[in-house]
């Protein structure tokens, strides 16, 4: 390949490239001022796409060039301040791929040893500098090497120390930590909801957003009402007790001549002396040995991305020992001994086309967003959900907006909030409808002051019918795999002249294949309940949903019918969920079926009796005696019990119910149990299935890769149990098992 021609840049390139570095330049600041317009997806591809020019024209490089710096210029409104030592930014991988790749140019370079991983805060850089132990300034990033002065506001976050703890070893003469300031994911849902209350400020549309806003407050005192918190991940300047001046100041590393107890010779060392002297770390990071742990630990936290309570948008991974960073030293704007693995994001803009209304099972009519297209989360998304009329108008968003969207696990994405400084003018305020969109019935609140409204029309609205048969079908009702959503709309909505064998969820078990066979139904998205188009005629998709080509049974029907079978089986608190009881979710169920043990006595049962059980309260046992009051309700239930389906729980016996008050916390993957075979085994005895581990857990039950929970029991002393322990404490009950337990009874000593 013959090198690029660096004097004869086509036009069109340098005009490119100019509308780049103007571009990349704004959103920079927009970002810096905690108002960015684009999502950091979006910026990476205009970075990359940057780069690329520049790598094929090197003249078109200059000091001023995006790719050069690091952040962005610097507001007037804050002093001045320079760094002791360059801040750098991370260059980014963004697939296992070139993760390894980086990891083989190191390791091509130096024998690595060692990697230090750690989690990505989606917050704001900050630079702290100690002398003598007391805080004397802090600054943001700025550009990497001038940044501004925010100490006064700083101050106000709580773990941040006014003065290092001297308890194990004296302070530093000369200190500079560089860390991420961030809003914890709670406390920003309850900022949003206190700054929006009296309708005087614009939600942030995210935590990065509300910590960059409140870092910037001109009075410390409004700073001191935000949450705000702060991690350590690095060093800068490091002067060691007994130097009074540093010969140039020392980047990650200490005087030869200093004590070895306080050399700076590897990032997990620091992160130890850092804890001693008070400065708030991460629990998560982790040193290995290897590229395969480092994937696995990149792995993990893209399964578990929502475990900590901040936000992560990937994960930072580092050679642990200083004298090989030093080895491998910089580019012009980032180290080669360090990188930042990127999640694919969470948080995109587009563009949002309409406002358009959803029932669901229980009658509630909710708004959704229809987007252009975008990818979130590694999917292309084109609906989002907007709750309901009141959260539309407080989030202030029009249709024609541009439109923050977010999606947080594995739950429908959810707009955020509109990009105001992209409005034109064009955009125009949502309506609520007045009659559902499914049966045209006139709608209502259930009650006065609900926020919700609904279709009253339970028995015949067919949209109502189609989700509730869809509910009946997942993994918190009665599981049964082969009755998806599209099967759902099939058997509710066929198209004519086909007729709908369900007329209520009560035939579900009466099926039979002469009533499958002809059904014709559009294919409709399970997020809006709108049919999908055929992308190449643009009609409605049509299949013949039961039958193949042939006109006989697919071999989805006898899957069906043998899983219809099976969720006749399953335990009670799962048949009391697919009834579709407002209030009435997994948990109240188990409560409800561990005390009554049958439906019918449920069914008899005073709003009193069913409000005194615990966990289930007023509003949940005046939701159960409204629903049974209805007669084609009971008439369901009379149905499925004529069709064998469980209608009462035998499991043990009151006087065997060992596991009675007990709250198990269920972690990692077991042999012999499903996470829902556990939790059911552990209802059957009495005992209560949980999800997040606290000093009131009975005990936790660890499989392969249990995670933080096991973490979390140990700094406790919850007692864990193995899956053999596990078996124990459900046959046996608590105390046999309590001397099962597999985490240590008190600290072990050190090395």
């Amino acid at each position: 390949m013959s090198a690029p021609d660096n004097t004869n840049v086509p036009d069109e390139v340098r005009a490119r490239h100019a509308e780049l570095c103007r571009e990349l330049d704004d959103h920079s600041y927009r970002y810096y001022l905690g108002n960015p317009i684009v999502s950091d997806a979006e910026y990476d591809q205009l970075m990359l796409e940057l780069r690329d020019i520049e790598d094929r024209y090197p003249i078109l490089v200059t000091q001023d060039s995006p790719t050069q710096k690091v952040g962005a210029p610097i507001s007037v409104d804050f002093a001045e301040v320079e760094h002791l030592v360059r801040m750098e930014s991370l260059g980014n991988a963004f697939n296992a791929d070139e993760l390894s790749a980086w990891a083989d140019r190191a390791s091509a370079e130096v024998p690595v040893n060692a990697y230090l991983c750690e989690l990505k805060i989606d917050g704001l850089a900050v630079d702290l500098v100690y002398e003598r132990g007391r805080l004397i300034r802090a600054a943001t990033r700025g550009d990497g090497r001038i940044g501004e002065d925010i100490t006064l506001n700083v101050r106000t976050i709580g773990v941040v120390p006014e003065q290092l703890d001297e308890s194990v070893r004296p302070a530093p003469e000369l200190l500079e930590v560089r860390g991420e300031v961030f809003l914890p994911v709670e406390d920003f849902e309850k900022l949003n909801r206190r700054i929006t209350a009296d309708g005087s400020h614009a939600p942030f549309a995210n935590p990065r957003n509300a910590a960059a806003g409140s870092l910037r407050q001109k009075d410390p005192r409004v700073t001191a009402t935000r949450p705000l918190s702060m991690i350590v991940h690095g060093v800068g300047a490091y002067v060691p007790a007994g130097y009074s001046e540093a010969e140039g100041g020392w980047a990650v590393d200490s005087p030869e001549s200093a004590p070895e107890e306080v050399k700076l010779t590897s990032q997990s060392k620091t992160y130890t002396l850092l804890g001693e002297w008070g400065l708030p770390l991460s629990d998560r990071y982790k040193v290995v040995a290897s590229m395969k742990e480092v994937h696995e630990y990149v792995e993990y936290y893209q399964a578990h991305r929502h475990d900590p309570a901040y936000e992560i948008d990937g994960i930072v991974v580092k050679v642990d020992d200083f004298a090989l960073q030093r080895r491998l030293g910089s580019t012009s704007r980032a180290p080669r001994w360090a990188i930042a693995d990127k999640y694919p994001p969470e948080e995109v803009t587009t563009k949002l086309v309409d406002i358009k209304v959803g029932v669901g099972r229980t009658g509630r009519v909710t708004p959704y967003g229809v987007m252009e297209p975008v990818v979130v989360a590694g999917s292309e998304v084109e609906f989002a959900t907007l709750h309901n009329a009141q959260e539309v108008a407080r989030k202030g968003v029009r249709i024609g907006d541009t439109v923050v969207l977010r999606k947080a696990g594995d739950v429908i994405p959810e707009i955020v909030g509109p990009v105001l400084d992209r409005r034109d003018g064009t955009e125009h305020e949502f309506v609520m409808p007045e009659r559902c969109p499914e049966c045209d019935t006139e709608l209502g609140q259930q009650k006065e002051g609900d926020v919700d409204l609904r279709c009253p029309n339970a028995r015949s609205c067919p949209g109502q019918l189609r989700e509730r048969v869809a509910f009946i079908a997942g993994r918190k009702a009665l599981d049964i795999e082969a009755l998806g959503y599209v099967a759902a709309t099939a058997l509710t909505q066929p198209l004519e002249p086909a007729e709908a064998p369900l007329s209520n969820e009560g035939d579900l078990f009466d099926l039979t294949l002469e009533q499958l066979l002809p059904i014709r139904t559009h294919v409709l998205d399970p997020d809006t309940t709108e049919p999908k188009t055929d992308p190449k005629t643009g009609e409605p998709k049509v299949v013949s949903f039961f039958a193949n080509m042939k006109g006989e049974p697919k071999k989805t029907v006898e899957k069906l019918f043998e899983q219809l079978e099976e969720a006749k089986k399953k335990p009670l608190w799962r048949v009391l969920v697919s009834l579709s009881i407002r209030h009435v979710g997994p948990r109240a169920a188990e409560d409800l079926a561990r005390h009554f043990r049958s439906m019918d006595a449920i069914r008899n049962a005073s709003e009193e009796e069913l409000a005194s059980v615990d966990g289930v309260g007023p509003t949940i046992a005046r939701s159960i005696r409204e629903w049974f009051a209805v007669d084609w309700h009971a008439e369901i239930v009379r149905k499925w019990a004529d069709a064998g389906v469980r209608m009462e729980d035998e499991g043990q016996e009151p006087g065997s119910r060992v596991l009675e008050g007990v709250t198990v916390v269920v972690t990692g993957s077991l042999e012999g149990f499903t996470r829902d075979g556990a939790k059911e085994a552990i209802a059957e005895r009495g005992g209560r299935a949980t999800a997040s581990v606290s000093k009131k857990t009975g005990f936790v039950v660890v499989g392969d890769a249990p995670g933080s929970k096991y973490d979390k029991a140990v700094k406790l002393g919850v007692p864990v149990l193995d899956e053999a322990g596990f078996r124990v404490l459900l046959e046996a009950g608590p105390e046999a098992a309590e001397n099962l337990r597999i985490n240590p009874t008190e600290e072990a000593p050190e090395e």
